[in-house]
């Protein structure tokens, strides 16, 4: 991970927060999942799978055929604090998924292999 990235004050502020069990401050929320998009893109460069975590972002990435137009084949959609928690190891692709807090479509789409991305 970049420096600036791994010393983020909103990822590691949202971190702190989302393990006491408490919400993060929208704004911290919001940065911190800007960044860890930016490393995970910066770590899995490509346009083969779209990953969105509304309201805050959307980024291509992984190597693979690139998409163009219309509703992309490979797709991953998950809340703030979820993305946040599997960006930073706080919970595995396989929990996720299989309690239903992000949808993935596609064959491309399975990330566990680029998570997490911090520190």
């Amino acid at each position: 991970m970049s420096r600036a990235h791994s010393k983020s004050p909103a990822v590691a502020a949202a971190v702190a927060a989302i393990d006491s069990g408490q919400s993060p401050e929208p704004v911290t929320l919001r940065t911190a999942v800007r960044t860890l998009l930016a490393e995970l893109a910066s770590r899995a460069p490509g346009r083969s799978v779209e990953v969105r975590v509304p309201p805050y972002g959307a980024i291509q990435c992984v190597a693979g055929p690139r998409h163009t137009r219309g509703t992309p084949p490979n797709v991953v959609e998950t809340d703030p604090i979820t993305f946040v928690r599997l960006a930073t190891g706080r919970i595995s692709w396989a929990d996720a998924a299989g309690s239903g807090l992000l949808a993935a479509s596609g064959s491309r789409a399975d990330l566990s292999g680029q998570l997490p991305v911090w520190p």
